[in-house]
């Protein structure tokens, strides 16, 4: 399958999607910390894509969402944003309402 069909099933077949470097329990970079760190406590769950593991999504993914750096966080196929961007919205509360929204209802 080619990489552009793979990045666009993993954001449309998950409803919040952080492609960063790393793990949620393990980031291997302060800014993927910091953004798993903001998401982590909304409390939903999440997808995460190891962009250090996968060098073909590393690489196609900057072209596939027209933004150039790591971490990338997704929500219902949108991209949101990177780790400046995404902890400003927790600071204010918008992430958590965000997440919650777009969290699959059990």
């Amino acid at each position: 399958m080619d990489i552009m069909q793979v990045i666009k099933d993993q954001i449309e077949n998950n409803d919040i999607l952080l492609y960063m470097k790393g793990s949620p329990n393990q980031p291997l970079c302060g800014f993927s910390a910091r953004t798993v760190q903001a998401v982590m406590e909304c409390g939903q769950k999440f997808a995460y894509v190891d962009v250090l593991s996968n060098q073909d999504i590393r690489a196609n993914l900057p072209a596939y969402a027209n933004w150039p750096t790591f971490p990338q966080l997704w929500v219902k196929g949108e991209l949101v944003g990177g780790c400046d961007i995404v902890t400003e919205m927790h600071a204010k509360g918008e992430l958590k309402t965000l997440l919650e929204e777009a969290a699959p209802q059990e």
